[in-house]
């Protein structure tokens, strides 16, 4: 796997923040272009990347955009993701953020935020990730490889921000696993934020509301 392509979209002002936003399993960079006027964060630059195409064993192997394989719907089972392909995408994404911090933008007015898959994968980069970054946001998501955690976390990010947002209705990744996600970065000593909504495996409008209020406070401050 090579540099991932991306959907930008430039800010309407000078550019002094940037969001990396990893979308859900099958999804593409698209998914989530369209809310961005929603957000008014007219200094931020948004970078959608796509995500590589792999085969996804719980998808019968159908090769699809994802972050990492998923070869079982046992949310007990320890070999549920594949850590190779987790690690490989990681990679990629810590390339990303590379790419914004040579434009010139602090770390610290990065935010690295993603959905479902997107969001496991944000939030294991983020939280092992050698500089401070602005904030993480967690969207209907969970943690992956959680047992190497304690010895890859960094210092950087202990402290770093994090907004959790889930579907009490979610049947695709269950609400308490976003909760364990949630519980792990708060015994960690990260600030979070947790949200739950009335809704399925999505975003809907009230959780756009406090994403635009929560950027808007961590980066225009």
């Amino acid at each position: 796997m090579g540099v991932l392509e991306t959907v930008v979209v430039e800010p309407e002002l000078e550019h002094t923040s940037t969001v990396v936003w990893l979308h859900g399993l099958g999804a593409s960079g698209h998914d989530f272009e369209p809310v961005v006027p929603m957000l008014e964060c007219p200094n931020t630059r948004f970078v959608f990347p796509h995500a590589p195409i792999m085969a996804v064993t719980i998808n019968m192997g159908m090769e699809m955009p994802a972050w990492y394989d998923i070869k079982s719907l046992d949310w007990e089972s320890p070999e549920r993701e594949d850590e190779d392909t987790i690690r490989s995408s990681a990679k990629l994404v810590v390339e990303l953020l590379q790419e914004e911090h040579q434009r010139g933008i602090a770390y610290e007015n990065i935010v690295l935020a993603g959905f479902s898959q997107g969001g496991a994968l944000a939030l294991h980069v983020g939280s092992r990730f050698q500089e401070k970054l602005a904030g993480m946001m967690i969207l209907s998501a969970y943690q992956v490889l959680a047992d190497t955690y304690d010895a890859e976390a960094n210092d950087a990010n202990r402290e770093t921000p994090i907004l959790f947002g889930h579907g009490v209705d979610d049947d695709m990744v269950p609400v308490m696993m976003g909760r364990a996600a949630l519980e792990s970065m708060v015994a960690a000593g990260n600030p979070c934020e947790w949200n739950g909504y009335r809704m399925g495996h999505e975003v809907i409008m009230p959780e756009l509301i406090r994403i635009k209020d929560w950027l808007n406070d961590l980066l225009n401050d």
